[in-house]
């Protein structure tokens, strides 16, 4: 996957056993979610897909899974530049225990990740190979073999390497992040891991502005065909801005 923008919020001691358990994601509760946290939007079902395919979703579109003690939603908002500006409505919408925030373009070599407990911001980092935009809060345990430099970048002799340079690749350090909090990689191959993003279905809603969706009656959630999704350049790279654009 070449991207993902990702929230999560867990109140479950352990979501890698939910995830490892081929859960059924609820229609119904992520129906609910989509309305409460965009309910300036007209919001409207298109699709049932899954992680693998949805967690990058244009700034028109949101994609949620709802599983027994942990929610997925994969919003263009959660693409920051810096994580700590996340709206507080998605910081904490449904009173969970952990808010987790994983975000990353392998393009741009850049990855972010954050984590709130019971809505308290805890800890956040944001990079491209050679600049740390956001670095707050005390790093944790997982982390100390990145800035050890056991996991170096994977240059390519057309790189150009700065001096600079982060001893890791940040889409890396986001991934790894996610396997820290929910067991499983956005990055790992097929062979490595036994869950993957291909394995959780999420539930697609389209967002029309106010009063602006089509008066036709929308179909029933169905799940798509291999590759259906458009990809419309989610992640141009605006530097200065808050958010990954």
């Amino acid at each position: 996957m070449s991207a993902a923008s990702t929230l999560w919020y867990v109140d479950t001691p352990d979501p890698v056993a939910v995830l490892n358990g081929q859960v059924e994601a609820d229609p119904v509760a992520a129906a609910a979610l989509a309305g409460q946290l965009y309910e300036d939007h007209d919001v409207r079902p298109h699709m049932v897909g899954t992680l693998g395919g949805c967690a990058a979703p244009d700034r028109d579109e949101v994609y949620i899974g709802c599983y027994p003690g942990l929610t997925v939603v994969c919003t263009a908002e959660a693409a920051l530049v810096e994580p700590t500006k996340l709206p507080d409505l998605l910081v904490r919408p449904l009173a969970s225990e952990h808010t987790f925030l994983v975000s990353y373009d392998r393009t741009l070599h850049w990855g972010a990740f954050a984590h709130w407990e019971r809505g308290e911001f805890r800890r956040s980092f944001s990079s491209t190979r050679v600049d740390i935009l956001e670095n707050e809060g005390l790093p944790m345990v997982w982390e100390r073999t990145f800035w050890a430099g056991e996991h170096p970048v994977p240059w390519r002799s057309e790189d150009r390497r700065e001096p600079q340079s982060l001893p890791f690749d940040p889409p890396d350090f986001a991934d790894a992040a996610n396997h820290e909090w929910l067991g499983f990689r956005y990055l790992a191959t097929a062979t490595d891991v036994r869950l993957s993003p291909g394995d959780l279905a999420v539930c697609g809603f389209t967002l029309y502005p106010k009063g602006q969706a089509p008066e036709h009656k929308h179909a029933p959630l169905a799940r798509p065909g291999a590759a259906t999704r458009r990809k419309r350049g989610l992640f141009g790279w605006l530097r200065g801005a808050d958010r990954v654009l």
